[in-house]
């Protein structure tokens, strides 16, 4: 598994994002549309844990739970990534539940 970059200004110096389960992300569309059947206009709705994780951690959580070493390449950062990015998601917990 290539690593893009690990001298970013975080604790363990890889990008931290905010990574979900597919299940949850469905569940999120699910009730988007059962919003949209009631409500009319426009939303945006940011769908996340709310939480950053860092590459690092998430490589480390897959192999602990799975039992696995994962071979990781260190690569050149990426032109344009940014250290930290996270979702904010009380406006969708507030009014899709």
């Amino acid at each position: 598994m290539e690593v893009f970059g690990d001298d970013y200004p975080t604790p363990d110096g890889s990008c931290v994002r905010d990574y979900i389960h597919i299940v949850d992300l469905i569940k999120g569309h699910i009730a988007a549309m059962r919003y949209c059947d009631t409500n009319t206009g426009v939303e945006a709705f940011n769908l996340g844990t709310g939480k950053g994780t860092s590459v690092f951690e998430l490589v480390a959580a897959f192999e602990e739970a799975n039992g696995i070493k994962i071979p990781v390449k260190l690569a050149n950062r990426r032109p344009g990534d940014i250290a930290v990015s996270y979702c904010s998601t009380e406006k969708a917990e507030m009014m899709l539940n």
